[in-house]
Formats: structure tokens, C-alpha cells, sequence
């Protein structure tokens, strides 16, 4: 147990190095108006409207997609809000002194990134779904995690476990349904 407690540690060492560069107001303060732009598009409401564009485009099987997107969408909010009430890990406004966020949080807990996590998801679901087409969606993806840090909300470990979560958990409800 004593090697868990030192690689954590590791980590969240690693975690502060990293944070530090990212959330730099004197680097980043440029894109602070379009962090929060990005950030916002993740808050969800554009999530469900999904399978409404796709209609409207004639994407075929969308009561299949909506099913699906359902299914790993419900799948990742309980994984998500289990992990954030178990890991418990504070936010970097919490840990470093003299340091505020540019925007105050939902949730008080950081681990994981519920919106790196479902834009992953919903990215994922996209391409594994309809094909690489929606692969260029990755980059919105990735946009709104890097915005998590700008912002100040989360530690890179924390959009990279949601980045990962919201891929695997879109991948393993694409198996089920195969």
C-alpha cells in the first residue's frame, strides 16, 4: 500500500508542475474569453440535442444512436459522480495558496473532469457510430479538457482520467450493442 501512497503522490506532484504552466494567468490570460467559450459548449446542453442535428442531416439509425448515447451517457454520470464522491480531491483554488480560478466550479470536487469526460464520450460516440467523419470533433474535445485547466478548475490527471473515461465507457457501450 505504502508504493499506491508514493506513486499519488508522484502524481499530484507531477499534477502541481503542470498546473502551474497551465493556469499561468501571464501565458494564457489571452484565451481566457474563449476558455470559458469552450468550456461552456461542455456544460451539456448540446449533448442531447446530438441526435436532433444528426435527423435533420439523415444520419441513419438514430433511435439506435439515442439508445446508445443514453445508455453510455448514463453509464458515465454514475461512474463520474461515484468517483468524485470517493476520490473526494479538492480543487487547485482549494490546495494552492494565493490562487483563484478564472470561473467557480459546479462541484466542489475535482476528480475527474465530467466535462472532458462527456465530450469524450459524446466524441467517441460519434466516430464509433457514423465513422471518422467525426473525427475532426476530437479537437472540440480536447479544447474543451484544455480548458478545464486555463480556466483553473482541474489538474491535468483529472481531465486525462475524465478524457479516458468518457472514450472507454463510449467503446464499451459501442461492444454491447454490436
Amino acid at each position: 500500500m505504502n508504493s499506491a501512497f508514493h506513486l499519488l503522490y508522484i502524481i499530484h506532484r507531477w499534477d502541481l508542475l503542470a498546473f502551474e504552466l497551465f493556469s499561468s494567468r501571464n501565458t494564457f490570460r489571452r484565451f481566457d474569453v474563449l476558455a470559458k467559450l469552450l468550456s461552456s459548449s461542455g456544460n451539456g446542453h448540446i449533448y442531447p440535442l446530438t441526435p436532433c442535428i444528426l435527423f435533420l442531416f439523415e444520419f441513419p439509425d438514430i433511435l439506435l444512436f439515442t439508445q446508445f448515447l443514453t445508455s453510455a451517457f448514463l453509464m458515465e454520470r454514475f461512474i463520474y459522480v461515484v468517483a468524485k464522491k470517493s476520490f473526494k480531491r479538492r480543487r487547485p483554488a482549494d490546495v494552492l495558496s494565493n490562487y483563484q480560478s478564472i470561473i467557480k466550479a459546479a462541484d466542489e470536487f475535482s476528480f475527474p473532469s465530467g466535462h472532458s469526460s462527456a465530450a469524450f464520450l459524446m466524441v467517441s460516440a460519434l466516430v464509433l457510430f457514423y465513422g471518422p467523419i467525426f473525427s475532426v470533433c476530437y479537437i472540440w474535445a480536447a479544447l474543451i479538457a484544455f480548458s478545464r485547466l486555463v480556466l483553473g478548475v482541474h489538474f491535468p490527471s483529472d481531465v486525462m482520467v475524465g478524457s479516458l473515461l468518457g472514450s472507454a465507457l463510449a467503446y464499451a457501450n459501442f461492444i454491447l450493442i454490436s
